[in-house]
């Protein structure tokens, strides 16, 4: 675990998850980039982070569970999941924004996912940070 502002991926598709790490490794220098198919893993590994801060791509649809839940799961931790994620949907239907916007969730992408959409997403949140480590 590095002392960075690490990204973590969550898809219930494995090679989804190599492709999405594949892309931000090409431009994220801040941090390390984690990725998990397995919702309850990354669960379980975020709440036993001692840093509270991370960038998340999460999945709209992690299998039989929600990507909104899971930062839900974790928000007690993370405060600003929500802020930090970036969702990522097969398709960004009106319930899937609706669910963004009443989530605080500023980020969605549609699968396939374009690099240079996804890096000027993550870059954005990172943004954030540096402007406040200023």
């Amino acid at each position: 675990m590095s002392d960075g502002l690490d990204v973590i991926v969550v898809d219930d598709e494995q090679s989804v998850c190599k492709v999405i790490a594949s892309i931000i490794k090409k431009f994220y220098v801040w941090g390390d980039i984690v990725t998990y198919s397995d919702v309850d893993e990354a669960t379980s590994y975020c709440l036993n982070r001692e840093i509270g801060v991370a960038i998340f791509v999460v999945d709209v649809f992690l299998g039989g569970k929600s990507g909104f839940l899971f930062l839900d799961s974790i928000e007690e931790r993370f405060p600003s999941a929500h802020k930090d994620a970036v969702i990522i949907s097969g398709m960004a239907s009106d319930d899937v924004v609706n669910m963004c916007l009443a989530s605080d969730v500023n980020y969605l992408l549609e699968k396939p996912v374009k690099p240079y959409a996804l890096q000027l997403a993550v870059r954005a949140i990172t943004g954030k940070y540096l402007d406040f480590a200023k």
